[in-house]
C-alpha cells in the first residue's frame, strides 16, 4: 500500500512567512519565522532585523514540534508541566521539542500538512504572529 501525502510548498511557505512578518511588524515584535513541511523539514525561515539570534533555532524547533505532535506548542505546553500527562516531553527528540507558545500546525482541510514556528517576543506575541501566519495558509 502506498500512502499519498500533501505538503506545504515553497510558495505556501513564503506566503505564511510574509503574513507572519507583517503581523510581527504591526505588533512591534521582531521575530524569527519558520515553516516546515509535512515531514517536519524546514522549507523557509526568516530572521527579521533585530530579532534575537538565539531564537533562530527555537522558531525552527517550534515548527517541528507543532508538526511532530500535530498540536500547537501552546496547547502542548499546557499539558507538559509537572504532574501533567506530557511532563518531560521537552527532553524527547534530542531536546528539539519546544513547549513555548508560537508553534501552530498548518491545515489543509482536516489534514496537517506542515507547521509554522515563531520566536522572538513574549509567548503571547509569538502565538499572535504564528496564528496570523497560519491564517495566510
Amino acid at each position: 500500500m502506498t500512502i499519498k501525502t500533501e505538503s506545504v510548498s515553497l510558495e505556501d511557505a513564503r506566503r505564511v512567512v510574509a503574513a507572519g512578518e507583517a503581523k510581527a511588524d504591526e505588533i512591534g515584535s521582531p521575530s524569527n519565522i519558520a515553516v516546515v513541511d509535512v515531514g517536519g523539514n524546514l522549507v523557509a525561515h526568516i530572521r527579521m532585523d533585530e530579532a534575537w539570534i538565539g531564537s533562530v533555532d527555537i522558531s525552527i524547533s517550534k515548527a517541528f514540534t507543532s508538526r511532530a505532535f500535530d498540536i500547537s506548542t501552546a496547547d502542548l505546553a499546557a499539558n507538559a508541566g509537572p504532574g501533567e500527562q506530557f511532563f518531560g516531553i521537552n527532553a524527547s527528540n534530542n531536546g528539539r521539542v519546544m513547549i513555548f507558545a508560537g508553534g501552530v500546525p498548518l491545515r489543509l482541510g482536516d489534514r496537517i500538512v506542515g507547521a509554522v514556528g515563531v520566536s522572538g517576543g513574549s509567548g503571547e506575541q509569538d502565538q499572535t504572529v504564528a496564528e496570523a501566519a497560519a491564517t495566510a495558509f
